[in-house]
């Protein structure tokens, strides 16, 4: 009963994104920014599923219960922060350019290896992003209907790759409104469930209000702020999220959809940090048999209760995963491959057809990955681990800097990367569990080094880009002062030549 609910639910969002798939005709700018034609409503809807995946809630829910609510609730408030951000301080800016991904920004700002290399290293990070959403579904098909977690991931794939391939953004954003519904009535409605039937209780020494989670060290302290900095501050160079801002009517409808997605995010994700920190108080739960929300919907929720809650679950990670699908794959094809939209009537344009061929590889590297790390919530934070050391300074200092050079940002990269790989080999966790991805056996780190080797990492990019941009001169082919675009110009933007 309960798969068969959740089936139905996939059905429905795969009807509506395969249906919305006719308004791309055949333009590669339907397809990766919507036409620049979304409102408030879609856009905000969309920023909060993308941010409102599995590793908020299912990943939430295990970290909440295994170490506290800081623990969890870190993934949701650090994206909430992020878009806070972003309203504050992106949207409009990033808006006015008329990108097309956020690959165009390194390119036009800085010049063409640069392009590439981030471009790489975003590719990278959204793999592990994509992977993390398709962990949750492999567990989710596991336990509810028996098929090994492998098969559960390659048919959750397969089935966002079928709407998403066909209408791109416009697919994503409008099934984002049916996933955002589902999972902002499903997450009130099992809390006050939960509320109503065993009280909000908390364990001793894990409630929001218990900030040694945050001031002491054998409490993890470390790890939560290495979650809130590197969600908060490493998302920004999201190439998800930046899609939305850039598929907004107006650089206004960007800003205040930010807004309206970080309130929405912090909001499920206390929520279900609570609704897991009651389920140890009271129902004694553990979640080393199965993700801690499984068990509470299975063995304790009404049927219907536990369809909405699974259904809900199932939605936001798939909006998530079309995202990083999406923007992952234009990356690739149009700032590694320099594949150009090409606007002439009558003529097929090779971004659009491209895009979709690239797909494929990428869903295979995030099916590897999932497989190899099935972690819940540690895959989200690691992806922008790597972007705050590697990416965040030449993004966020480079838009408003003019003293930022290509050099500085090529340094800054590198310097940023080779810390958090050297130190993510030598630590033997992985934010509060075994670093089975990259660890090398070694005498030299503990266990008690995990967060801080995200916010050295970070510190040592950033302090390496700006050493350098003080002694650097800016190359020729730089836009140190960035033109904001004209909004109503049709036409792509002067991007950094190709090669």
């Amino acid at each position: 009963m309960i798969i068969t609910g959740v089936a139905l639910t996939v059905l429905v969002v795969l009807v509506v994104g395969i249906a919305v798939a006719r308004k791309i005709d055949g333009d590669s700018a339907n397809y990766l920014v919507a036409g620049r034609q979304l409102g408030v409503p879609l856009v905000a809807v969309a920023l909060t599923t993308s941010a409102v995946d599995s590793n908020a809630t299912v990943g939430n829910t295990d970290l909440s219960a295994a170490y506290g609510f800081w623990a969890g609730a870190s993934l949701a408030i650090g994206l909430a922060i992020c878009l806070l951000l972003a309203g504050l301080f992106l949207a409009r800016p990033m808006n006015r350019m008329g990108l097309f991904t956020l690959g165009d920004f390194f390119a036009r700002r800085y010049n063409r290896p640069v392009e590439v290399v981030a471009s790489v290293l975003m590719i990278f990070a959204f793999t592990i992003l994509l992977a993390g959403n398709l962990v949750a579904m492999g567990f989710l098909v596991e336990y509810f209907t028996g098929m090994s977690y492998d098969v559960g991931v390659v048919l959750a794939v397969c089935l966002v790759l079928a709407y998403t391939i066909g209408g791109g953004l416009f697919s994503d954003a409008y099934t984002a409104v049916i996933q955002a519904i589902i999972t902002g009535v499903a997450t009130i409605v099992l809390f006050c469930w939960v509320a109503g039937k065993y009280g909000i209780a908390i364990p001793d020494g894990l409630g929001p209000f218990d900030l040694g989670q945050l001031t002491d060290s054998s409490q993890g302290a470390p790890i939560n702020w290495a979650t809130l900095v590197s969600l908060g501050i490493g998302d920004l160079v999201a190439i998800d999220f930046m899609q939305r801002i850039f598929a907004a009517r107006t650089p206004e409808i960007a800003r205040r959809a930010c807004f309206v997605g970080a309130g929405a995010t912090a909001i499920v994700g206390v929520l279900w940090s609570l609704i897991a920190l009651t389920s140890v108080a009271k129902l004694g739960l553990a979640s080393d048999p199965a993700p801690i929300i499984y068990q509470l919907l299975d063995e304790h929720a009404p049927t219907m209760l536990a369809v909405l809650s699974l259904s809900g679950i199932v939605a936001a990670s798939f909006s998530t995963a079309s995202g990083a699908i999406l923007a992952t794959s234009a990356v690739a094809v149009r700032n590694i491959a320099g594949v150009r939209r090409d606007v002439e009537p009558g003529h097929h344009d090779p971004l659009l057809r491209w895009t979709r061929v690239a797909m494929i590889p990428v869903v295979v590297v995030g099916i590897v990955f999932a497989i190899r790390v099935s972690q819940t919530g540690i895959l989200l934070t690691l992806a922008f681990d790597l972007m705050l050391a590697c990416l965040a300074a030449p993004f966020l200092i480079g838009l408003f800097w003019k003293r930022a050079t290509s050099t500085a940002a090529l340094v800054g990269a590198g310097v940023g990367l080779v810390v958090r790989l050297v130190l993510l080999a030598l630590t033997p966790t992985l934010y509060g569990v075994p670093n089975d991805l990259f660890h090398v056996d070694n005498d030299l780190v503990g266990a008690g080094f995990d967060g801080w080797a995200t916010l050295v990492s970070a510190a040592a990019g950033t302090a390496a880009f700006v050493l350098t941009a003080l002694v650097t001169r800016p190359h020729a082919d730089e836009e140190p002062e960035l033109r904001l675009a004209d909004r109503t110009l049709p036409e792509e933007p002067e991007l950094a030549p190709a090669g």
